[in-house]
């Protein structure tokens, strides 16, 4: 009885998004860091709760009639179950770290507090234990309260039990009770909404793009031979690549005005998105009448082009909310011209001639889905839902009906009281962790006419909005008996936002997600093979879908989706900006800078080849006890596991901190380098990016790898003034790199430096001042 008590008390203190993640995963999400007591007991009540649910869940549905609904449940608790037997298995970590008892990790808390009072005013909680529950970032002012706000002004009416809590995800694939109110063959156009003259308009984006007729030779050419490409100037994007393999289509060129009446936009948003977007345009030098900022004219003159997308300067201090609203313009515009086709061919059809057969009808896919957009965190899917609402209602008495608006407040809001008081971290840190960051979701959304239905099974949705390891675990891998990816067959509009995040998550979904996604559907979920387009008939939907891919940098595997994963027969368009000055003009300290190139034959043997010339040109260079306090930043996991391998394997003095180490770990780590107990510290990227914490006793650096997100670089070596018992003439920063590491370089000193030290295979010492 005292267990379960005290078990009761625990899941009493949690708050609800803590309970909600810890029924799905069985653990913690992995941003949070607790007691690794805590965490453990937390695991085996969790079973007992799963199997206790599991048994009621079962005995609750037994009267159930749908045995679609029930299959639909056994999968998410068997997935539940395997996610919580994950959770248990050994960590990676040492096993120094799994013996650790509650005791030792208070301990060293308070240590790290006595280490870090000098600066603990400056750098709050985040030097001395101090995420120990809620390591959230503080919310940007006015933006989560304006998603949260309009989603709380009107409540759905009548009762749904798909929106009821207890259920949990439930039907992502099937709902029977809905199925003939947002049925689009089943409803007809109404006369004041949708596009009036859409048959008219030759110039229509939609249909040029979608109506045209590839013949088989044009299908072969685009596989088989490369593209051709010729570059343009804009005033506001800058230097753009046009690719495409078809004969060579005239080159886009940038409006400097543009007339929302010539964007050819669906009715509704005509008048909408001046007003949605005013928020925007305040700040612009521009006249008032003009609805879009410069980056949006040019970026949605791109998107409305169909045209494949790669932005690689988003900022989501600067320009990350304008992007949001301008694809989320292009998307709802493309949903309601697809609605308004099918529900316009409806009338004639039924108002055809019996007997009558004709293929003029064919207006639709295999399935319904159309536009399918991964983000990260269930803040950005906040947004981009408060997004489609504020374009959808044309003003205070017009407002439309959006079902379940609470449920997906109290799922997708954040919860107030898991705000951290007092924590400092950079403006780019808040920003991007900015509301509820879990990174598993997914959910459906229904658009039809004055009406839109969140939480829509995903056969009955036109917008799809999930994370990558939410569209994963929908997905399955191969041999799985529960999967599905046939929602995926006919999606016409693919956006991915903030790519690089997903770098510092699992890139690995993204690729899985890519394979699996405008293949043929295995089965007909009931279509009308008499609606369906001869594109999608032929598998030919790929060559059809446009991609919008925007990241904060350019990368290797970023490109690689872009150029290798679309084929648009449209053409492609990437901005490609070089730096002119990289983020060392950045280093506030006095350092000297040493590039010390490495060859590699290919881009697969480079990592064996920076593993070999660490190991026998850098290290013995810092195993003399004089070059102590030496921190090695690790951007790749695979790459510290090796080098944490090896420094165990010649017994090296040296500790270690990475993203799954435990929050006692990490303080004693930090407090054992600080004081030269441990010579070296093997520092990953993933750890800076999630926690951002000052590691001080830096004496000499040594970048592995180049950087990710080349800010990082900068923020690193200005880690070396934290300690006041440093001596400047003492410090060193080396830094490995190879002829594949040209972007990242170009990063770090820009862009004329990277074309000399590329050139030259001699090592590059560089001096920062703090002025250069």
């Amino acid at each position: 009885m005292g267990k379960r008590r005290a078990g009761r008390e625990l899941l009493r203190s949690l708050s609800k998004k803590q309970k909600k993640h810890l029924r799905e995963f069985g653990e913690e999400h992995p941003f949070y860091d607790k007691g690794k007591g805590v965490c453990l007991l937390l695991h085996g009540l969790l079973l007992l709760l799963l199997l206790h649910s599991c048994f009621l869940f079962q005995s609750e549905d037994s009267d159930k009639s749908s045995a679609e609904s029930d299959s639909e449940t056994e999968v998410e608790q068997v997935s539940g179950y395997h996610m919580l037997l994950a959770t248990l298995k050994t960590s990676p970590e040492s096993e120094s770290e799994e013996e650790e008892d509650e005791s030792e990790s208070e301990e060293a808390e308070e240590s790290e507090v006595e280490m870090d009072s000098e600066g603990s005013h400056e750098t709050g909680e985040a030097e001395g234990g101090e995420e120990d529950k809620n390591d959230v970032p503080e919310e940007e002012e006015g933006t989560t309260d304006t998603a949260e706000q309009i989603l709380s002004q009107e409540q759905a009416d009548g009762t749904d039990t798909s929106c009821d809590p207890r259920h949990g995800i439930t039907e992502e694939f099937t709902d029977v009770k809905h199925e003939s109110e947002f049925s689009l063959e089943t409803n007809f156009m109404e006369e004041e909404s949708g596009d009036d003259n859409a048959d008219k308009r030759d110039s229509n984006p939609f249909k040029q793009h979608m109506d045209k007729e590839l013949e088989d030779k044009e299908i072969e050419k685009m596989s088989t031979l490369p593209k051709t490409s010729n570059q343009s100037q804009w005033p506001r994007l800058g230097q753009l690549i046009f690719s495409s393999t078809l004969e060579k289509h005239k080159t886009l060129k940038a409006d400097k005005d543009v007339d929302v009446k010539q964007l050819h936009l669906h009715k509704p948003l005509e008048s909408t998105w001046p007003r949605v977007n005013k928020q925007f345009l305040s700040s612009v030098d521009k006249p008032v009448d003009s609805p879009f900022t410069p980056l949006q004219r040019e970026l949605f003159c791109i998107m409305n082009s169909y045209r494949d997308l790669f932005y690689p300067e988003r900022n989501a201090l600067t320009n990350g909310e304008e992007i949001r609203h301008a694809y989320c313009l292009h998307a709802l515009n493309h949903v309601l011209k697809a609605n308004a086709q099918v529900l316009s061919n409806n009338a004639k059809r039924r108002d055809r001639k019996p007997g009558t057969d004709t293929d003029d009808y064919r207006d639709q896919g295999l399935t319904r889905p159309k536009v399918l957009m991964i983000v990260p965190f269930r803040e950005c899917a906040l947004r981009i839902v408060h997004t489609f609402i504020s374009l959808l209602e044309v003003n205070d008495k017009k407002k439309i009906d959006v079902s379940n608006k609470k449920r997906f407040k109290g799922e997708f809001g954040s919860d107030p009281e898991e705000k951290p008081p007092n924590l400092k971290r950079p403006e780019d840190y808040e920003a991007v962790f900015a509301g509820n960051i879990d990174d598993h979701f997914r959910i459906g959304v229904a658009i039809l006419q004055k009406s839109m239905r969140l939480y829509a099974p995903f056969y009955s949705s036109d917008i799809i909005i999930a994370s990558p390891l939410g569209i994963r675990t929908v997905i399955g891998a191969e041999g799985e008996k529960k999967r599905d990816f046939d929602f995926l067959s006919s999606v016409e509009i693919l956006i991915i936002d903030q790519a690089d995040i997903y770098l510092m998550q699992n890139w690995e979904h993204v690729l899985h997600l890519m394979k699996h996604i405008n293949l043929l559907p295995l089965d007909s979920h009931g279509v009308d093979f008499s609606r369906v387009r001869m594109l999608n008939l032929n598998n030919w939907s790929r060559y059809y879908r446009q991609t919008l891919l925007f990241s904060a940098l350019q990368d290797p595997q970023i490109n690689s989706v872009f150029n290798k994963h679309c084929f648009n027969y449209a053409g492609q368009v990437a901005v490609r900006n070089l730096p002119l000055t990289g983020s060392i003009s950045h280093v506030v300290v006095q350092l000297p800078h040493v590039f010390r190139r490495l060859e590699a034959e290919s881009v697969t043997s480079v990592i064996d080849a920076r593993f070999q010339f660490f190991i026998d040109k850098v290290l013995p260079e810092y195993r003399d006890a004089i070059m102590s306090h030496t921190l090695i930043y690790v951007p790749s996991y695979f790459d510290y596991v090796r080098l944490r391998n090896y420094f165990k394997k010649e017994d090296l003095n040296f500790t270690h901190i990475c993203e799954y180490t435990k929050k006692a770990a990490v303080c004693r780590a930090r407090r054992f380098f600080l004081k030269g107990e441990k010579q070296f510290l093997l520092f990953t990227e993933r750890f800076h990016f999630y926690k951002r914490y000052t590691i001080k006793g830096i004496r000499n650096l040594i970048f592995y790898e180049l950087p990710t997100y080349s800010h990082f670089y900068s923020e690193i070596c200005n880690m070396l003034k934290a300690t006041d018992s440093g001596v400047d003439a003492t410090w060193t920063c080396t830094v490995l790199y190879s002829k594949y590491d040209a972007q990242k370089l170009a990063a770090v000193v820009g862009i004329d430096r990277t074309a000399q030290m590329l050139q030259s295979k001699k090592n590059v010492h560089l001096f920062v001042t703090g002025e250069n």
